[in-house]
């Protein structure tokens, strides 16, 4: 059975990504990788924008429940999804390996 989460309206797109930043930001914070992990998602996030807006403006996909807020011509919560998406990778690797990698420095 599937759980219908759009009973959020324009907010859906928004709640998940607040979820799954806050699951990213616990494993980053757990594994003491946030630092690292910012300055990952610093260096990732241009890159993200452009092909973000491209593929946007290019009709690659259209986002139905979200907010409406745009920020710099793309929605508010795909600027938050080019920072929950490596942090949560990032979290996952760092708490799979974060503590080996320390003990074989």
């Amino acid at each position: 059975m599937r759980v219908d989460i759009s009973v959020l309206g324009r907010y859906t797109y928004l709640a998940t990504e607040l979820f799954w930043g806050a699951v990213a930001a616990l494993l980053l914070r757990r594994a003491g990788a946030l630092r690292k992990a910012a300055v990952t998602i610093a260096a990732l996030y241009p890159i993200a924008y452009v092909w973000d807006r491209y593929t946007l403006a290019v009709g690659v996909f259209d986002i139905k429940l979200r907010t409406g807020i745009d920020v710099a011509g793309i929605p508010l919560e795909e600027h938050l999804f080019m920072a929950v998406v490596p942090g949560l990778v990032l979290g996952v690797h760092e708490t799979i390996y974060g503590d080996r990698e320390e003990r074989t420095r």
